[in-house]
């Protein structure tokens, strides 16, 4: 088989078709998931032992291969021919090799493009604070982050540096100076890179995903110390993101990042993207603003009581997640059907429709 060829092939399909993801499986045929929905190319073969290595050696560099085979596991990048750009990951399922690409517009689509809310760029205009984009893996997270970043890029001169692991969307230098650093390829790993970026005259930084208390700790402390900070976390919503960030220090030094996440934490953004009546996804999202009232529940371990907050203070500009959810009912863009599956409080959504 010629893999290069062959990948080149898959890859038009994947645009052709709108699809988000590429699976390549031994004992499967390639697989691409369009609209949320896996759809197996069954026209092509199912692949075997020597495709998936094939596959492999052409969509990464021999270093990362031999890394792979050492770790059981990689994350890459792979850009192909200037169109289009894949977030990668390989590893191992029953001593079988599978590759999963999850594919990057390269141009990055403005808020109002991806019908978010347009509060954010209030945030991203923001010049200090910690800002967190969450929700389960696949559900838009980066790409919200990366039209952030950019609406920075196209309106100010700032000195904004990523780390990520891979790299995924690629700016292009405007008014502002983007440092794009890869784990594993531009710094040894979150915490090494994180300590040394604030001596890098940063204004804005992007940290790929918060990883351990060491990564959140350095983070936090960014922004407490003038810089304006976004990352991700694989959490549900707002007040279980908190949880998990505080959660997730030994207990002696929780009322320290407490204390440091209540002075520093600017918002909480969820989203999920739920199937569109008319065909393709839309996003539907719940939005923590950090005031004052909110900034008391954490410092008082009232985190729990942070839902209410959000539900009750829409003329604040926060978005609670149900009430984004039945507004989208409302106006015919999805199904109740799909609205419940995707509510964090089924009974309370079925009191707003």
């Amino acid at each position: 088989m010629d893999y290069q060829k062959e990948i080149e092939e898959l890859i038009e399909t994947v645009m052709r078709e709108g699809a988000s993801d590429l699976h390549l499986s031994e004992g499967r045929s390639p697989t691409i998931r369009v609209n949320g929905n896996l759809i197996p190319l069954v026209k092509k073969p199912a692949l075997k032992r020597e495709d998936t290595e094939g596959f492999l050696s052409i969509l990464t560099t021999k270093e990362n291969k031999d890394r792979f085979f050492v770790n059981q596991e990689l994350d890459f990048s792979y850009n192909y021919k200037e169109k289009a750009r894949f977030r990668g990951n390989a590893y191992f399922q029953q001593a079988h090799i599978s590759i999963a690409l999850r594919f990057v517009p390269k141009v990055i689509k403005t808020l109002q493009e991806l019908k978010l809310p347009q509060t954010l760029s209030d945030f991203a205009r923001r010049k200090q604070g910690f800002f967190l984009v969450v929700g389960p893996v696949g559900q838009g997270k980066t790409t919200t982050l990366a039209s952030m970043v950019e609406l920075i890029n196209e309106e100010r001169a700032e000195h904004i540096v990523t780390i990520e692991d891979p790299i995924e969307y690629i700016y292009d230098q405007k008014k502002s100076i983007i440092d794009q650093r890869e784990v594993h390829t531009d710094t040894k790993d979150f915490a090494g890179a994180l300590q040394s970026v604030l001596r890098e005259d940063v204004n804005v930084l992007l940290v790929g995903e918060m990883r351990g208390p060491e990564t959140m700790s350095a983070a936090v402390t960014a922004a407490e110390t003038g810089h304006l900070v976004f990352s991700t976390l694989h959490t549900n919503n707002a007040a279980q993101t908190i949880d998990r960030i505080i959660d997730s220090f030994p207990a002696g030094q929780q009322d320290q990042i407490r204390i440091q996440l209540a002075g520093s934490l600017i918002g909480v953004f969820s989203q999920r993207l739920v199937p569109r009546i008319s065909g393709g996804q839309i996003p539907a999202y719940e939005l923590l603003i950090v005031n004052s009232a909110v900034e008391n529940l954490i410092r008082e371990k009232r985190i729990h009581e942070i839902d209410t907050v959000i539900e009750t203070s829409s003329g604040e500009g926060m978005i609670d997640m149900n009430r984004c959810l039945a507004d989208l009912v409302r106006a015919g863009e999805i199904t109740i059907e799909n609205a419940y599956k995707y509510a964090f409080n089924p009974k309370t959504l079925e009191r707003m429709i």
